[in-house]
């Protein structure tokens, strides 16, 4: 089955580097196969063929990190069905925003209901964002620098882990992902 690892937090500001070409030899040293990497903020295109959840390929990515480079990477891993129905359910596509204010929050997990009941009393206009399943679908009037919708403001209220792509990142994906 195949698979994208959307990591966080690695090669910003020259901190906690991870060369892709790094990347790629490392998880096919632990049996990924076909991986492909793509921009160097950490998004990693892979088949794998156990019957491991989300959350245990993530596991096993993190660990393998923390063991090569000394320090924890956040790994969220989506199925290409996953990202498949991201696409298709983002609200902002649909209403014709434009495509550079669209970001896609990856979620660890779906959040539990009374964290999702209360984020929906914040807002921040002219920023939008709805919460679908494990995504945060947002669209920055302004750019994502300036809104409000960070991952740090997601993680905090929702208490999960999360990290976000720009939208030509998310259909670059999966592109890759050869999703239709």
């Amino acid at each position: 089955m195949q698979y994208a690892a959307i990591l966080r937090g690695i090669n910003v500001g020259g901190k906690r580097k991870v060369l892709m070409v790094d990347l790629k030899q490392l998880l096919q040293k632990y049996g990924f196969q076909n991986v492909q990497t793509y921009i160097q903020s950490g998004n990693v295109i892979f088949d794998w063929n156990g019957n491991e959840t989300n959350e245990q390929l993530a596991t096993k990515i993190k660990e393998r990190l923390l063991e090569k480079y000394g320090f924890e990477v956040p790994v969220l891993v989506r199925t290409a069905d996953q990202i498949k129905e991201a696409i298709a359910t983002n609200p902002y596509v649909k209403s014709k925003k434009p495509i550079e204010n669209l970001h896609l929050t990856f979620l660890q997990t779906i959040p539990e209901k009374d964290r999702l009941a209360e984020i929906s009393t914040y807002d921040y206009p002219p920023d939008m964002c709805q919460i679908i399943d494990g995504n945060v679908f947002v669209c920055c009037a302004n750019g994502y620098s300036a809104s409000k919708y960070t991952n740090q403001f997601f993680e905090k209220k929702l208490k999960v882990a999360a990290t976000t792509r720009n939208w030509k990142t998310v259909l670059k994906l999966a592109e890759l992902m050869n999703v239709k």
